[in-house]
């Protein structure tokens, strides 16, 4: 018969693993995850979920604990980069609990604006810096920077801008301070925001971050990319040679010389003679106390040209970031995945194979209620939840 203090630690144990979730909508899907609404059951405030099918982790536990690492290093220690909150196992799946960003896509937000002056850009611009500059400082290089992973926390007019999605992040390692990623390889990231460096496969490190935010600013100034080609090889070999120009002229007259310098600036293709963000925040276009604009010649006062009008007709024609073709992003996580050795193609048959597995895999990971699952094991999550969410969501995804 067990005794009372054996009970009483069964009671104890038994608590402990109960889930501290109830599971809410599915908000997104990833290339190999979903996210969903996660709602904690004591304090009723929302989070986004990340759900992984532990069939996909099989071998490939260290992509995972990567993310992790990356996220418990850096998580509420800048307001301007998401948090993971919590992150636990069930016998299928593996939850990430990170802030619910309710307030939707930079660009996004952008558009559905009256009006947009190059000092809006600059703000931005100067509040992503600062979150990059924090997370270099804190040894990490992101590696996916793009339009799509800034998101705001929530729909108020001055909520914060978030840095997301870290699943292609690293921890620094080797190299003086730190600064060379022990010389990686590996073509990753999204084709249009990508250094020369990652596709000449002679390593990278915290540079690429900057090329991309020179990528970001350009397309903040003008919706649409530097690098735009009609295919993937030639957008390729526009990057690595730097080709790219101020054009059409009408976009760019009412930029000022100060933005172009500063894009310029950030698309050295010299990684080694590339700024720094600290060096970004320092330029005289972000640090400057007067705002650097071309007067708008229909204004009695000489106040700034309004860019909104060029930059919703251009990203509206382009659909930039939102082609449905695979990205080479998606197509190496698969293939690390399937450990096939083999990328750059959506037809080959292992890729092929993995995508349907991926699929499916998926599914299973929808079905499981995290209410009713059996949590095996609960990593104690190091900062206080967020805020409630309000009702229009866009999360955080893989």
């Amino acid at each position: 018969m067990i005794s009372f203090p054996e009970l009483i630690l069964n009671i104890a144990v038994f608590l402990s693993f109960r889930p501290k979730y109830r599971t809410g909508r599915t908000l997104g899907s990833g290339t190999y995850a979903i996210v969903k609404e996660a709602i904690h059951i004591k304090t009723g405030k929302y989070f986004a979920c990340k759900v992984i099918n532990k069939k996909l982790m099989e071998g490939r536990e260290h992509m995972v604990r990567n993310e992790i690492a990356v996220l418990k290093r850096i998580s509420s220690g800048n307001r301007n980069v998401v948090t993971l909150h919590d992150y636990f196992e069930t016998a299928h799946n593996l939850y990430l609990c990170f802030d619910l960003c309710t307030g939707g896509e930079l660009f996004d937000r952008i558009c559905a604006k009256g009006n947009y002056y190059e000092a809006d850009a600059a703000a931005l611009v100067r509040i992503i810096f600062s979150a990059v500059s924090y997370i270099h400082s804190a040894g990490i290089v992101h590696r996916d920077l793009k339009p799509e992973n800034l998101l705001f926390r929530t729909s108020a007019e001055d909520a914060d801008i978030m840095i997301a999605d870290f699943g292609l992040s690293r921890v620094m390692e080797g190299g003086i301070g730190g600064e060379k990623l022990n010389m990686l390889t590996e073509v990753c990231g999204t084709p249009g925001y990508m250094a020369p460096e990652i596709f000449k496969k002679t390593g990278h490190g915290k540079p690429v971050d900057v090329w991309a935010m020179g990528v970001i600013t350009y397309f903040l100034l003008a919706g649409y990319t530097p690098f735009d080609r009609e295919s993937q090889q030639a957008e390729m070999e526009a990057i690595i040679a730097g080709d790219y120009k101020f054009e059409p002229h009408e976009y760019w007259a009412n930029v000022s010389d100060t933005a172009k310098e500063f894009v310029r600036w950030c698309l050295t293709i010299n990684p080694n003679e590339r700024p720094t963000a600290e060096d970004c925040l320092g330029h005289k276009w972000l640090a400057s106390a007067e705002p650097h604009f071309v007067p708008d010649p229909e204004s009695p006062t000489g106040g700034p040209t309004d860019l909104l009008p060029h930059v919703k007709k251009a990203f509206n024609a382009k659909g930039l970031w939102r082609k449905a073709a695979f990205s080479i992003r998606a197509l190496n996580r698969m293939t690390i995945l399937a450990g096939t050795g083999y990328a750059f193609s959506n037809t080959h048959a292992e890729a092929q194979k993995l995508r349907d597995n991926v699929a499916t895999y998926k599914e299973e990971s929808e079905k499981e209620k995290m209410e009713d699952a059996s949590v095996t094991h609960q990593h104690q999550s190091e900062s206080s939840p967020s805020s409630p969410a309000s009702p229009t969501y866009k999360a955080e995804g893989m």
